[in-house]
């Protein structure tokens, strides 16, 4: 799997307006629930769309600007998957399941 990092507020806008579909990995890298789960993560996805990391210890701005357009409570770690400009998955810590992914993509 290739991450691509998220470093800025624009770089996320830009993502929703011109990415048809991506997701959003949030990780601190001082919880070790965050590690195990980016592990997992890294383990198992092999979705066909980017995957953007987001380093919280370094760009936690960049978190709370997603969780303003979107709605969704800051969580690490946490995954979000957009598609069209909107979220249609999101889930933290243990919940966050590659195969959930998967399914809510064919519903």
């Amino acid at each position: 799997m290739n991450w691509e990092n998220l470093t800025s507020e624009q770089q996320f806008s830009d993502l929703l307006v011109n990415q048809a579909l991506f997701a959003v990995f949030k990780h601190s890298t001082r919880c070790n629930i965050s590690s195990m789960i980016k592990n997992r993560v890294e383990r198992e996805w092999n979705l066909d769309f980017p995957i953007y990391y987001l380093d919280l210890l370094n760009y936690r701005s960049v978190s709370n600007f997603i969780a303003s357009k979107t709605n969704i409570e800051h969580q690490s770690p946490q995954l979000i998957v957009f598609q069209n400009g909107k979220a249609v998955y999101d889930a933290s810590h243990s919940a966050i399941i590659v195969d959930d992914v998967k399914a809510e993509l064919v519903s």
